[in-house]
C-alpha cells in the first residue's frame, strides 16, 4: 500500500541508528549475479522498496532470496535465466544487472531503467561501457539487450564524465571479462569502494588508483561471500539536518563521519554543532545560517544531497545559493517549496533561496517528485504549525529504511495516511 505523510511542528529527541546504504546495497545485490554460490549481506535495509523490488527481480532471474531482519541471503540459481521479464516498477539498477548478465552468461535482457527522473539521465554511457568490452547492445521493445560471443574482452574505457553508475557497470562487467580492463576518469566514492571490497572478497582482481583509474584483471569465476554493507551517508545527513532545523538533540549511531567530511565542513560553518563519540554523532544546540554550495564528485557534496541542503537553507535567515552542475533539472522541488512559503527561484543551474527563518513556513499539500525531494519536504513539514501533507511519500520509502518508525521514535508529530 502507498502512503502519504502528514507532518507537523516537532521537537525531536532520542537516538537513531543508521541503516545500510541504499546506494551501496543495491549494487551488492546486483554483484551476486556474478557467482553461482551463496551471497549473504549483513546490515541489510530490508524495508526499502527499491531493495524489495530488487529481491523480486533476482527471484525472476532464478535466484533463491530470503531475508531475516537485517540479513539478506541470495542462493544459487537452479538454472541460468538471462532475460529479466518484468512488468512491475523498474529501477535504474537494471543497467548494472545487464552488465552482470552479459559478462556471466554472454547475454542479458532487462527492462529499460526506472528510478528517479533527475533531469537528463540517459543510459548511453552504460551502452558505451559494454560495447567497449565487446558486447552488442540494442533495444528490443521495452527491453535493453546485450549479447557477446564467448566472453567480454578487457579494454581501455575512458569515461567522459565521473559517472557512478558507469564506473560500477565497468567494474562488474570487467570482473569476469577476459584480460585486463583499465577504467579512466572513474567516480571514486564510498559506495563504489564498498562494491570493490566485496568483489575482491569474492575473488575479483581489482586495483583502485585514486581518481585516475581502476584496473580490473578478469577472472574465470567468482565465489560466494558474507559481507556487511556500509552505513547510509544520505540517511545520516538527513537526521543531522532534521536535528538542526528543529532545534532538537539527536544521537545518530553508526554515523559515517569519514564519508561526509566535506558536507560536515559546510554544515559546521553554517551553525550546526556536531559532537563525536566513537561512531556516534550528537547534534544539539545548533544554529541555521545561510549556505552556499556547489555539487560535485566525491568527496564533495553530491547531487543527492542538494535537496536536503535546500531544506536547511529554507530555515536560515538570509540568502543561500545552490549550484548543481550534474543534474540540471533537479530543482523541480522548488515549486513545492514555494507552496510552503519558501522564497526560492531557479536560474539555469542555480537555485537561490532567501530564507526568513523557521517561523514563516506555511501549512499545505505538496508532492514528492522523487526520493530526495520527498525527504526535503518531510523535513520542512517538521516546522509547520498546522501541518504539511506530503503526497507520494512512497518515494521516501524507496530509500529510507524504517523512516516512519524512526521518526516516530524520536517524538515527531507524523501520521502515515493511505494514498487515495
Amino acid at each position: 500500500m502507498k502512503y502519504n505523510y502528514f507532518l507537523k511542528k516537532s521537537k525531536l529527541n532520542g537516538s537513531v541508528k543508521i541503516s545500510g546504504a541504499k546506494n551501496a546495497v543495491l549494487k551488492l545485490m546486483t554483484a551476486s549475479l556474478l557467482t553461482d554460490e551463496k551471497v549473504i549481506i549483513n546490515n541489510y535495509p530490508n524495508t526499502l522498496s527499491d531493495a524489495v523490488i530488487h529481491e523480486e527481480m533476482l527471484k525472476a532471474l532464478g535466484r533463491k532470496v530470503s531475508t531475516e531482519t537485517s540479513i539478506l541471503t541470495i542462493g544459487e540459481s537452479e538454472e541460468s535465466v538471462t532475460d529479466l521479464i518484468w512488468d512491475g516498477r523498474s529501477i535504474r539498477n537494471t543497467l548494472l544487472m545487464l552488465g552482470c548478465l552479459v559478462t556471466k552468461y554472454g547475454r542479458g535482457a532487462v527492462p529499460l531503467p526506472g528510478g528517479c527522473k533527475l533531469g537528463e539521465r540517459k543510459y548511453d554511457i552504460h551502452v558505451s561501457v559494454l560495447e567497449a568490452l565487446g558486447a552488442k547492445v540494442f533495444e528490443d521493445g521495452n527491453y535493453l539487450v546485450a549479447e557477446v560471443d564467448g566472453r567480454l574482452k578487457g579494454a581501455r574505457i575512458d569515461l567522459p564524465m565521473r559517472s557512478t553508475g558507469a564506473t560500477e557497470n565497468a567494474i562488474l562487467a570487467a570482473s569476469l571479462a577476459e584480460g585486463v580492463t583499465e577504467i579512466y576518469n572513474p567516480h571514486i566514492r564510498p559506495e563504489i569502494i564498498d562494491l570493490v571490497n566485496m568483489l575482491k572478497l569474492m575473488g575479483a582482481n581489482i586495483e583502485v588508483h585514486g581518481q585516475e583509474k581502476i584496473v580490473v584483471s578478469g577472472v574465470s569465476a567468482l565465489s560466494g561471500v558474507t559481507y556487511e554493507v556500509i552505513p547510509d551517508n544520505m540517511e545520516a545527513l538527513t537526521w543531522l539536518v532534521a536535528a538542526a532545523i528543529t532545534d532538537s538533540t539527536i544521537e545518530i549511531e553508526n554515523f559515517p563521519f569519514d564519508d561526509l567530511e566535506v558536507p560536515l565542513i559546510f554544515l559546521r560553518e553554517s551553525g550546526v554543532k556536531i559532537f563525536r563519540h566513537k561512531n556516534t554523532a550528537i547534534i544539539k544546540d545548533s544554529n541555521v545560517y545561510p549556505i552556499d554550495i556547489s555539487t560535485g564528485p566525491y568527496p564533495g557534496i553530491n547531487s543527492d544531497m542538494q535537496p536536503i541542503f535546500a531544506a536547511f537553507a529554507s530555515c536560515a535567515e538570509g540568502v543561500s545559493n545552490i549550484v548543481d552542475l550534474r543534474f540540471l533539472g533537479r530543482y523541480g522541488y522548488a515549486e513545492e517549496f514555494s507552496k510552503l512559503g519558501v522564497d526560492c527561484s531557479v536560474s539555469g543551474n542555480a537555485l537561490k533561496i532567501t530564507g526568513h527563518g523557521k517561523s514563516v513556513l506555511k501549512s499545505g499539500e505538496v508532492t514528492a517528485l522523487d526520493l530526495r525531494a520527498g525527504i526535503a519536504l518531510a523535513l520542512l513539514g517538521l516546522l509547520s504549525d498546522d501541518g504539511v501533507l506530503v503526497h507520494n511519500s512512497w518515494q521516501i520509502e524507496r530509500g529510507y529504511d524504517q523512516f516512519f518508525e524512526k521518526l516516530t521514535s524520536l517524538g515527531a508529530n507524523v501520521e502515515r495516511c493511505p494514498a487515495e
